[in-house]
This record gives C-alpha cells, sequence and structure tokens, in this order.
C-alpha cells in the first residue's frame, strides 16, 4: 500500500519528459520569432545586463529593489501585444517553471552557506532555531487554516499552499542578509535572516511531501509513519550528511592539497557553482533533500579556510549567477501577471489570504516566537517582518502539481503569483529605510 502511494505521489524526477509539455506548434513560432529578432534580442539582453551590475549602486539608497525593477519590466514587455503571446503562465509549463525555480534556489543556497562564518552553537542560532522550530511549522498551519476556510480549498491543496508559503525565499531576500564572506556578521538580524532562508527552504520540504501523501491518500497511520521515516528522517539525514561530507571534501581539495594540486589556486570562482550542482544531484540521488545539502556544503566550506580571500571569488561567482538568473525569472514572472493573465480571476479572498501571509501570520508569530530574548524590539520586528516570499515559493508549488493531483490549481496559482508580487512590492520598498534605521540605531554603524 505504502509503496504503491509512494510511487504515485513521488514519481523520479530524470522519468519526466520537457517535451511532453511543449506545443510543437508553439515552439517553432518562439523559434522564428527569436531568429527574426536575433539582433534585438541581443541588445536587449546585454542592456539588462548592465541593469543587473549597475541598478544596485543607483538603488543603494532608494527604497526600491532589483526585483521590483525586473517584475515592472516583464509586465511593460509582455504586455506589448506582439510579445503577449509568448508569455508564461506556471499551469501550461509546469516543468519549466520548476526547473528555472530549482536551478536558482540551489545556486542562492550555496552563495548563503559562503556568507555565514558563526560557529554551530545552541546560544549563536538560538534565532535561528526558533525561527525553524516555531515560526515555520505554525505559519504552515495557520496558512493551510486560511486555505481551508476562506479559500475553500481541498486538505492536501491547502497544506500544499501551506508548505509552499511559508520559507523564508533565500533569492530576494538578498538585502536583508549578510552581504559578503568577508563583511561582519554579528547583526542579529541578517544572521538570522541569512541562516532561516538557508535552511527553511529544506525544511519545508517534508510537509510538501505530506500535502503529496494526502493529494494520493488519506492521511492514515501507516501513511504517517512512512512519511516520517522517508521524508522526514531519512531525507533530511542524507542531506545533512552528504552536504557536511561533500563540503569537507571540496574544502580538503581546494584548500588543503599540496600547493601545486590545489584548486583555490585557480582563483576560478565558477568552481562554487559545479561544487553546487554535484552536490545537489548526488543528494537527490540518494533520495536526500539537496537543498539542504548544498547549504551546509557552503557553510562547511567556509569554515574550511576562514579568511582566504577565494572564499570571496566562491561568493561572488555564485551571486552573480543568482542575479543574472533572478533577473530573467522575474522577468518572466512579470510576463505571467501581464500576458499571462495570471492575476485576472483573483477576487477578495485571494486578498485576504495575501493581506494575512505578509501583514499578520508571518510578522505576528515570528515576533512572539522570539519572546525573551534579550535583542532590541526593533530588531525582532525586522527579524519578523521580512519574511519575503519569493522563487522558493513558486518551485515548492511547481513541484507539488507536477507530482500530484491537486484540485484547484489555477486558485493556488493565482494567490501564490498574488502574494510573491505583495512581498516583492512590500519587503521591496520597506527594506531600504527600515535596515539603514536599525543598522544606526541598533548596531551603531553607517551605511
Amino acid at each position: 500500500m505504502i509503496d504503491t502511494v509512494r510511487q504515485t505521489i513521488v514519481p523520479q524526477t530524470p522519468d519526466v519528459d520537457v517535451t511532453a509539455y511543449a506545443d510543437p506548434m508553439f515552439t517553432s513560432v518562439i523559434g522564428q520569432f527569436l531568429l527574426d529578432n536575433y539582433k534585438l534580442w541581443l541588445l536587449g539582453i546585454g542592456l539588462v545586463v548592465l541593469l543587473v551590475a549597475w541598478l544596485p549602486l543607483l538603488l543603494k539608497k532608494l527604497p526600491l529593489s532589483l526585483p521590483i525593477i525586473f517584475v515592472g519590466m516583464g509586465m511593460a514587455i509582455f504586455a506589448w501585444t506582439p510579445l503577449a503571446q509568448f508569455s508564461p503562465h506556471p499551469v501550461e509549463s509546469p516543468v519549466l517553471i520548476e526547473k528555472a525555480s530549482e536551478f536558482i534556489v540551489i545556486v542562492s543556497l550555496m552563495g548563503a552557506g559562503l556568507k555565514i562564518g558563526r560557529p554551530l552553537s545552541w546560544r549563536g542560532w538560538n534565532l535561528t532555531i526558533r525561527l525553524l522550530a516555531i515560526v515555520m511549522p505554525l505559519t504552515i498551519l495557520f496558512i493551510a487554516l486560511s486555505g481551508l476556510w476562506i479559500l475553500g480549498l481541498p486538505l492536501a491543496s491547502a497544506l500544499l499552499l501551506g508548505a509552499c508559503l511559508a520559507p523564508t525565499d533565500p533569492v530576494l531576500a538578498s538585502d536583508v542578509q549578510i552581504e559578503r564572506p568577508d563583511s561582519e556578521d554579528s547583526d542579529e538580524a541578517r544572521f538570522a535572516l541569512t541562516s532561516e532562508a538557508g535552511l527553511n527552504d529544506a525544511l519545508a520540504f517534508p510537509f510538501v511531501h505530506l500535502a503529496l501523501a494526502a493529494s494520493a491518500a488519506s492521511l492514515t497511520g501507516g501513511v504517517l509513519a512512512e512519511w516520517l521515516w522517508h521524508d522526514v528522517a531519512w531525507r533530511l539525514g542524507v542531506g545533512a550528511l552528504v552536504g557536511a561530507f561533500g563540503g569537507w571534501l571540496l574544502g580538503q581539495i581546494i584548500y588543503r592539497l599540496p600547493q601545486d594540486t590545489r584548486l583555490s589556486r585557480t582563483g576560478d570562482g565558477f568552481i562554487a557553482l559545479g561544487a553546487t550542482l554535484a552536490i545537489y544531484a548526488l543528494t537527490e540521488f540518494a533520495h536526500g533533500y539537496g537543498f539542504l545539502a548544498v547549504f551546509i556544503a557552503g557553510l562547511i566550506l567556509r569554515r574550511s579556510a576562514e579568511g582566504d580571500d577565494f572564499n570571496s571569488e566562491l561568493h561572488d561567482f555564485a551571486d552573480e549567477t543568482e542575479r543574472l538568473v533572478m533577473m530573467v525569472l522575474l522577468v518572466l514572472f512579470g510576463g505571467m501577471l501581464t500576458g499571462g493573465e495570471l492575476l485576472s480571476d483573483i477576487g477578495w479572498t485571494n486578498i485576504l489570504i495575501a493581506a494575512l501571509v505578509l501583514l499578520v501570520i508571518r510578522p505576528v508569530i515570528g515576533y512572539f516566537a522570539l519572546a525573551g530574548i534579550d535583542r532590541h524590539p526593533l530588531e525582532k520586528f525586522v527579524i519578523a517582518f521580512f519574511g519575503i516570499r519569493g522563487l522558493g515559493s513558486v518551485y515548492y508549488l511547481a513541484f507539488g502539481l507536477n507530482h500530484g493531483d491537486f484540485p484547484m490549481q489555477h486558485t493556488l496559482w493565482e494567490t501564490l503569483g498574488l502574494i510573491v508580487l505583495g512581498s516583492i512590492l512590500l519587503h521591496g520598498l520597506t527594506v531600504t529605510p527600515i535596515m539603514r534605521h536599525l543598522t544606526k540605531r541598533i548596531y551603531g554603524k553607517d551605511d
């Protein structure tokens, strides 16, 4: 029984035929359009890449963020009638959405791990532990209940929505995270949000699998026992072990081999990308959580040679790759909103859910979960408020819908799209003034 359920809800990813989801006529039309406007596309891509590098300098003092700019660009580009027909829609391109968002999340998680130099300890990671052990499960619970009562979702779909929207996004949260490996990470708010984003993307995965189990069968004692063993204990354990060993082994190869053979001599930051992909794939082959493995590998790799300049090289390449891919995906997300008409059917129930998630559930639970910790109230507010939702949530929903049978898929995508857009706007407009105020008032530092 359990094996049958597992084969139903968790087919192996390599068996997915991407071409089965593509309309040959549609792809041929896109190909011809790209060829006919090849030089124009080169110009547009070149200008956008230059903006990726230049805009952070312009936006440093302004209440704006890169995600806002690129989502706005995507909305404008695909609102143009000749391009509207090429705008993506997640229901029509589920595998493409899943794989693209998966790639940027794993690159972002490796970068997050490389930023953190704080040794593992209960006291040093106390804030992170509370965010993971208290805030995330309660957030899943209350979002799922809201989906049941307000949107009228079935149990499995409501649970999937809660699991998708609980994690703090590692991709879009760069403005509230530790900036670089060589920067100070004593700012508790930045450390807490960086470490939370690095870990809760993996820790939400068991709840996605629980939603998959609920979509295929009733949650009987046998199904729950199998879920606890395979999707919680085994997958988390394998992810942690492969990540720790992979990070240690890479550290030896990069920093500990004889001087003339160690990888750090190359100065090639793209080693970070190779390490990310290799560790992620190996973990997934072993049926572990690759998200957890790449983050832990980044932590261990950073600790292998504390203070070595090559740490910054690795992080910088991961960061640059992340920003470029983020730009593309956010432009496409903007296209979903206009040309794809993702939000065309939203109603007051979707808006109410979005307001609850962004303004009530995460901030309130987050703030009270930090009670008893001797930190300034403003610092606790920042940690609770900036639970940014983004491309990680997109990945989880695409993964769930591609591997299970969930009713009301359009409602799920509309609600998630509205919440991600709301998070990009709300947190993007407030992050600069709030973080500047926190830095000056609490930490006594200037920007």
